[in-house]
């Protein structure tokens, strides 16, 4: 990880430099039919490694199974869950989705980004790439034993780290409960925004529909009055514009979706994976350690029962030796426990880095507002005039519609 001289804890990363890390698009292929079941697969493109590679949901599971392996004092994202049987396009799209965010998370995670099982799921193109992630991450062991600094992370740490960790996670906590609101008011403003284009295009339809109604009107009806051909052929011609506004108001939404929704989802993504490490950290931190003292305690009963009897000597270097071998694991525990509140700290410094997203996902939210009710006032401006023609014809007493800044209307 990039870290200043002087206290390796503290990270120098912006925001713009994590989403430069890379890019990474998830794309659904068209669908191979197996044996029993259609597999779903999905091309995943690169900018940096300039890859486009295919793949299984099966193979982010290894991936994700691996990078828990050799990273689990770091944040690794959840991946969606899998659905066996049923699964309908707009799982499979929710799915590509959130696919998709997992792994941009993961490749500008700082010290993912620098490992090979990421290069690997991103570039290899050859065969069988589960067993190729499994064989890579079965060479070496997990971080702590691969980080110079791992036996002396406690040095670095601050005297209040557990206070501090306590006040961080709370604070993340309530961060990740105001985004979750905030991403389902996003999701609802962009699914009316669509249902809106729906309710446009049917109104202009139905219009159309009744503009070209070809029912014959008898002539005691009409009292040779020709309104009603007049009305028929302006209510014609409005469904270009409402066809219009329709496209106006799905393209807003479907903006809203991929600029606001999807990025609060990513940032919900972040938060959700610190959380995932503070459990982590304190199951291992609690089970762990009482585990290995209590094999450790029974071990010392037996020595110091028999310290006055006669024990075989080959026997008591055993039980001496297996002794030894447990004080040595209790001592990797803690200084694993120490080592993960180091990473916990930095983890913790990251998700404040991606915190400025706040104020991309806000821009893109007003942009949005902004530009789709501005082209939508448009087509209503241009459709105006063109209802003069259904208050247009002989003897015909009726005006138009007053706008609102043209004044109180008498009545």
């Amino acid at each position: 990880m990039q870290m200043p001289q002087g206290n390796p804890l503290l990270l120098s990363h912006t925001l713009q430099e994590l989403l430069a890390r890379d890019t990474v698009q998830v794309e659904l292929i068209p669908e191979k039919k197996g044996l029993f079941l259609k597999h779903v697969e999905y091309e995943v493109s690169s900018q940096r490694f300039q890859s486009s590679v295919y793949r299984r949901y099966n193979d982010f599971v290894v991936f994700h199974e691996m990078l828990l392996h050799k990273f689990p004092y770091r944040m690794v994202p959840a991946l969606p869950p899998k659905r066996m049987l049923g699964a309908d396009r707009e799982f499979i799209e929710a799915r590509r989705r959130a696919l998709k965010r997992f792994i941009n998370l993961v490749a500008r995670h700082p010290p993912f980004s620098e490992d090979v099982v990421l290069k690997l799921f991103l570039s290899f193109s050859g065969p069988d790439v589960q067993n190729k992630l499994k064989e890579s991450a079965q060479l070496v062991g997990d971080e702590f034993m691969n980080c110079k600094l791992a036996t002396r992370a406690k040095d670095f740490l601050p005297a209040d780290i557990q206070t501090q960790f306590a006040i961080s996670r709370e604070l993340i906590r309530n961060i990740y409960n105001s985004f979750y609101k905030l991403r389902d008011r996003a999701e609802r403003i962009a699914s009316r925004a669509i249902d809106n284009a729906a309710d446009l295009l049917i109104f202009g339809k139905e219009l159309s529909a009744l503009g070209s109604d070809t029912t014959p009107l008898p002539s005691w009806a009409t009292l040779n009055s020709s309104a009603w051909s007049f009305l028929k052929q302006a209510l014609k011609g409005l469904s270009v514009e409402f066809a219009l506004l329709a496209d106006k108001a799905a393209q807003q939404g479907k903006q809203e979706e991929n600029d606001v929704v999807e990025k609060l989802n990513l940032f919900l993504d972040l938060l959700q994976s610190y959380k995932d490490l503070c459990a982590r950290h304190e199951k291992g931190l609690l089970h762990k350690p009482q585990r290995a003292l209590h094999s450790y305690s029974l071990m010392k009963r037996p020595a110091s029962g028999t310290a006055g009897q006669t024990r075989e000597p080959e026997s008591v270097q055993q039980l001496e030796s297996r002794i030894l071998e447990q004080e040595n694991a209790i001592q990797t525990m803690e200084l694993r426990n120490y080592f993960s509140l180091y990473c916990l700290h930095q983890e913790t410094q990251l998700v404040h880095v991606y915190l400025p997203l706040t104020s991309h996902i806000l821009g893109a939210f007003v942009n949005s507002q902004i530009q789709g009710h501005k082209e939508m006032s448009k087509v209503w401006n241009d459709l105006k005039p063109k209802l003069s023609c259904l208050f247009a014809g002989p003897n015909s007493t009726l005006t138009p519609p007053r706008s609102p800044q043209d004044g109180v209307s008498p009545h």
